[in-house]
């Protein structure tokens, strides 16, 4: 009821978010796109796995296969999921299960890793923001607001990182933590990944390709035994900076809301 998203098959990646309540202020006719993948912007949400030993699992490249369900949320309902299902890449599947709710812009989604190998696997999770360095279009002369990534933890609190910095490997955060979340910022709308309190996560911030940029946490999941499957949760925020909201999902993330200079 709040947005229409868009997923590519391949990876099974959130690829195009636009914002139903929102008009977009430089075209009256449109709604804000937040996610968006076109001539003019690039600006995805990317989860997947990387194996510690070098081989390749399914990730945000992968082919997938859309389960066959629902699209539309329908009256009386206050969720609907959408799930994807990876072939076995590396002795390993992946079944992604996004699930969004109604009157929310929070999104779960819940990875199951399941080894259909016949060695023992214990592979890493990433969730990442990947968005071009471009500023929002129709940006003010009179005044400037920070457009990229941010990056919280307990012990380093708020940092915004320049897409600059990046560029030039120079971007200073925490490397690992136990808490703490990731995010993509611009004026008004921000996109965040979530995880479970207490999960030891790495931070990482990286150059895709030119001009554009990912930022990520990536945890370790347990060992999985032939045979043995894991559920990994996560939770995606891809809305307004309505601070008193961000606030109640986790420490920090009212601080997303930039009023500029």
């Amino acid at each position: 009821d709040l947005v229409k998203a868009s997923f590519d098959p391949q990876g099974g990646n959130l690829v195009r978010l636009e914002l139903l309540k929102y008009t977009d202020q430089n075209d009256g006719a449109h709604n804000v796109l937040l996610f968006d993948r076109s001539a003019q912007r690039v600006y995805l949400a990317q989860t997947g796995l990387i194996s510690n030993g070098g081989v390749t699992l399914p990730n945000h490249l992968t082919p997938m296969n859309l389960v066959p369900g629902k699209t539309v949320l329908e009256a009386g309902s206050d969720s609907l999921s959408v799930v994807f299902e990876s072939p076995e890449v590396g002795g390993v599947k992946l079944r992604k299960t996004w699930t969004l709710k109604r009157a929310s812009y929070l999104v779960d989604v819940t990875h199951e890793v399941i080894n259909a190998g016949s060695a023992t696997v214990q592979p890493q999770l990433y969730t990442q923001l990947v968005r071009d360095g471009n500023p929002p279009p129709g940006e003010s002369s009179v005044y400037s607001t920070f457009t990229g990534p941010a990056v919280y933890t307990d012990a380093s609190k708020f940092k915004k990182i320049e897409f600059k910095e990046i560029e030039k490997g120079s971007a200073e955060i925490d490397k690992t933590a136990n808490d703490g979340w990731v995010a993509m910022v611009q004026h008004y709308f921000t996109s965040v990944w979530l995880l479970p309190p207490n999960t030891p996560r790495e931070f990482r911030a990286a150059k895709v390709s030119d001009n554009l940029y990912s930022i990520a946490m990536v945890q370790t999941l347990p060992a999985l035994a032939a045979g043995a499957s894991h559920k990994v949760e996560a939770q995606l925020y891809a809305g307004p900076q309505e601070e008193h909201k961000l606030a109640a999902l986790a420490p920090g993330l009212e601080l997303v809301k930039d009023y500029g200079w």
